[in-house]
């Protein structure tokens, strides 16, 4: 699972499309449904933080985890911005290494973080977050659903300005079952660009052996749909809960 490096410092632009007040509102949505009372907030794969900042300011205490430093050197810049609100936690941990040296209530991961993480590294993941998550707590998560990833084949964009130049590749591999995508950066730097390249896997997650996976873990009451923000990308969203306590 390699994670972001030079893409981080240009990454909110490339999803400048991304209403992040949307993922929130879809997460307190289900802590009421669900009858979640939600204090403690992890945000699994945060990225440069948008998510963390925003469910910061709503009072959450929040623990943002990600396997980059570099977007979290940009997650950390914006926490300092942040005024009247308990500051987030970062730390710089891949998924199958994730301690939180205590438990939080709910734990949240959004834009297919999941999907870079090979499938035989899942259980590991579930086992960690079932012993982080408090008992009765709740993760949700959403997933490049397979046929997305499968479309994505032969896909090229190109996002540019006065200052940068990104172009995207990707070809589906279906002995990996995975899609390969390649970034060329271009970045300027006064009258000369500054070139960097970045390549990451997104693996494919069926449904079905995402449940048994959960389930095996110890969550319950698990919920996959495609009714959730950008849900015409197709994404997947899962929900579920941890094992309560037996009375």
């Amino acid at each position: 699972m390699a994670a972001y490096g030079p893409l981080a410092r240009i990454y909110d632009d490339l999803t400048y499309d991304v209403d992040y007040g949307q993922f929130a509102d879809f997460y307190e949505k289900i802590f009421i449904s669900r009858g979640k009372k939600v204090h403690t907030l992890l945000d699994l794969g945060c990225g440069t933080g948008t998510l963390t900042m925003l469910m910061a300011k709503r009072g959450y205490e929040l623990i943002a985890a990600d396997a980059s430093e570099d977007m979290l050197c940009v997650a950390q810049e914006k926490s300092m911005e942040l005024a009247g609100v308990t500051p987030p936690m970062f730390l710089c941990q891949s998924m199958t290494e994730l301690d939180l040296y205590g438990t939080v209530d709910a734990a949240v991961s959004c834009l297919d973080s999941l999907n870079y993480l090979p499938p035989e590294d899942v259980p590991e993941l579930l086992h960690l977050l079932h012993l982080f998550i408090e008992p009765d707590g709740i993760f949700i998560f959403d997933i490049n659903s397979p046929e997305r990833l499968r479309s994505l084949d032969g896909y090229i964009s190109v996002d540019e300005d006065e200052n940068k130049l990104c172009l995207w590749r990707a070809d589906f591999d279906e002995s990996e079952n995975a899609l390969f995508y390649g970034m060329d950066i271009f970045t300027r730097r006064g009258r000369l660009w500054q070139r960097s390249f970045e390549e990451h896997i997104e693996y494919i997650h069926e449904p079905d052996t995402l449940k048994k996976q959960l389930r095996d873990a110890g969550f319950i009451n698990i919920e996959i749909s495609n009714e959730g923000p950008q849900h015409e990308l197709g994404r997947l969203f899962i929900i579920a809960e941890n094992t309560p306590h037996e009375v």
